[in-house]
C-alpha cells in the first residue's frame, strides 16, 4: 500500500526517506490515515514548496495527486468546489475559457489547491486582494480517526483559520470550495518602470497601488551603492476586450499555448557565481529601458514565467538553493529590507532574484502575509557561511518587526519562528484541540517545534 521513497523539497536542499501513500478515493485516504500503523501523516500535494512542510522523514506521507475531481461550479458566483489535488493549472485549463480566473495565484501553475490553501499564498495582488484564504468559501479537512470536518469562515472559524496556512499540521485537506474571479480576456495589460534604488521601488509601489490589481518588482540584487535595490516594477490589470488588437479579440478568451523546455540535468555549481549574477542582472537591468508600455500579455507569460523550464530548480545544481522570503511591517519596510541587503552584500552572499511586492492585511495564525513590503531571494547552497548569513538576516527581520515565509523556509530555528509568529500559542491551542494524538506533523514541525 506504500511505498518507501526519497523525497525533496522544491529547493532541493531538504530531503527525507518516507512512506508515500497515494489513495484515489476519499475512502482509501481515510483508512489510511485511521488505520496505518505510522507516527504521523503529512499531504503532500505537487510538491512545491521549498523547504520541508511536505517532508517526514521516516513515517507516512499522503500524496493527494489523484485526489483531482472538480465537484460543482455554480456559474451564477463563480463558486468552484473541488478535490484538494486538483491543480492551478487543471483550472485555468478549464475555467479560463469560461471567463474566470484563479482569485489568488503564486509564481507557478503547478501547485495543487489543497497546498496552496495548508500554505495560504499570495500573488501579485495581495495589496488589493490579500491571500487565498480570503476567497475561501469552505474547505474539508480529514482528521485523525478518519472523519471528514467541513469549516469556513464562519462554520467553525477558529479551525478554518488555523488550517489556512497551518501547513497541513491540523489535518489532510481534501476538499476546497473557492469563489473565481470573472474575466473578459485572458490578457493581462501591463505597465513597466524602472526604480534607481531601493526607496525609488517603495514608493513607486506606494503610490501605484491604487491603480493595478497586480504588482511586482524584479530587483537586481548585485547592485549597490547608490543603486542599491534597483528595480523594474512590472504592473498590470486584466485587459478588457476593447483592448485588445483585432486578432486577439476575435477568441478573447483563448491564451495561445506555450512551449516548454525540461531541464534534464543539475547545472554544474560554478555556473551561478558573483560575475555570471553580475552579468545577467546587469542585462536585464539594461534591456528594461528599452520595455515599452502597455504590452498586453497572456496571462500564462504575465503570471508564470519560470514554469516555462521544466524543473527549473535543477539550474543551481545538486546542492540545491534555499529560497528566503521575508515581509517587513509597512512603518518598517525601508529600513529594514535595506538593512538586510546591505548585511547581504557584506557577507558577498548574492542573491540570483529578488522579487519585491507590496502586502495588505493578513490572516492571521501563522498565514505569512502582512502589511507591508516582502522580498523573496534565491541562494544557490553554499554551506555554512550562507547559513550563518541568514541566520543574521533572520534578526534583521525580527528587529523590523517582520517574519519568515514556512512555505520556502528550510532553515529557521525554533527560537526566531516563535518571536515572528506571535499568534503561534493560539494555533498550537487549536492544533491539541483537533489534533489530540498529534497525527499530524512533519519535518517543519519537528524542526521548528510546531507540535507535541
Amino acid at each position: 500500500m506504500f511505498v518507501e521513497r526519497k523525497l525533496n523539497g522544491w529547493g532541493r536542499y531538504s530531503s527525507s526517506w518516507g512512506r508515500v501513500y497515494r489513495p484515489e478515493k476519499l475512502a482509501l485516504a481515510a483508512s489510511i490515515i485511521k488505520f496505518q500503523e505510522e507516527l504521523s501523516f503529512v499531504g503532500r500535494g505537487q510538491g512545491r514548496s521549498y523547504g520541508d512542510a511536505a517532508l517526514n522523514l521516516d513515517q507516512g506521507l499522503v500524496l493527494t495527486q489523484r485526489l483531482n475531481r472538480f465537484l460543482s461550479f455554480d456559474p451564477a458566483t463563480g463558486c468552484l468546489e473541488c478535490e484538494a489535488g486538483v491543480t492551478l493549472e487543471e483550472i485555468l485549463t478549464v475555467f479560463v475559457p469560461r471567463g474566470w480566473f484563479l482569485p489568488v495565484t503564486p509564481g507557478t501553475k503547478f501547485a495543487s489547491i489543497g497546498g496552496c490553501v495548508a500554505c495560504d499564498v499570495h500573488g501579485k495582488n495581495h495589496h488589493k486582494d490579500g491571500s487565498l484564504g480570503n476567497s475561501i468559501e469552505a474547505i474539508e479537512v480529514l482528521q485523525g480517526q478518519g472523519e471528514v470536518v467541513r469549516c469556513s469562515p464562519v462554520e467553525q472559524p477558529e479551525f478554518f483559520w488555523a488550517t489556512v496556512g497551518g501547513m497541513g499540521l491540523t489535518g489532510l485537506i481534501v476538499a476546497v470550495k473557492l469563489r473565481l474571479r470573472p474575466i473578459e480576456t485572458a490578457y493581462i495589460k501591463v505597465d513597466y518602470e524602472r526604480a534607481g534604488n531601493l526607496e525609488e521601488a517603495v514608493g513607486l509601489m506606494e503610490e501605484g497601488a491604487a491603480g493595478y490589481d497586480y504588482s511586482v518588482a524584479w530587483m537586481d540584487c548585485v547592485a549597490g551603492g547608490s543603486s542599491l535595490g534597483r528595480s523594474l516594477l512590472i504592473r498590470g490589470n486584466h485587459a478588457g476586450r476593447s483592448e485588445l488588437r483585432p486578432g486577439l479579440a476575435a477568441s478573447p478568451l483563448n491564451a495561445p499555448s506555450r512551449s516548454s523546455i525540461n531541464l534534464p540535468v543539475d547545472l554544474p555549481a560554478f555556473t551561478l557565481n558573483p560575475l555570471s549574477l553580475r552579468v545577467f542582472n546587469g542585462l536585464y537591468f539594461g534591456h528594461s529601458s528599452r520595455v515599452k508600455n502597455s504590452v498586453v500579455l497572456d496571462y500564462d507569460r504575465f503570471f508564470y514565467p519560470l514554469d516555462t523550464v521544466r524543473q527549473w530548480n535543477r539550474m543551481y545544481g545538486s546542492r540545491g538553493f534555499l529560497q528566503y522570503q521575508c515581509v517587513i511591517p509597512a512603518e518598517n519596510s525601508l529600513a529594514g529590507l535595506t538593512a538586510i541587503l546591505k548585511q547581504l552584500h557584506r557577507n558577498r552572499c548574492t542573491s540570483f532574484l529578488g522579487v519585491l511586492k507590496r502586502f495588505g492585511r493578513g490572516n492571521g495564525y501563522l498565514s505569512f502575509p502582512l502589511e507591508g513590503f516582502t522580498l523573496s531571494l534565491d541562494f544557490p547552497m553554499r554551506g555554512d557561511r550562507l547559513l550563518t548569513c541568514l541566520e543574521q538576516v533572520d534578526d534583521l527581520v525580527i528587529r523590523h518587526g517582520g517574519r519568515v515565509y514556512l512555505a520556502k523556509d528550510a532553515r529557521l530555528s525554533p527560537r526566531s519562528f516563535r518571536q515572528m509568529y506571535p499568534d503561534f500559542p493560539r494555533w498550537q491551542q487549536i492544533k491539541r484541540e483537533v489534533d489530540p494524538s498529534d497525527r499530524f506533523s512533519s519535518d517543519l514541525s519537528r524542526r521548528l517545534e510546531l507540535t507535541a
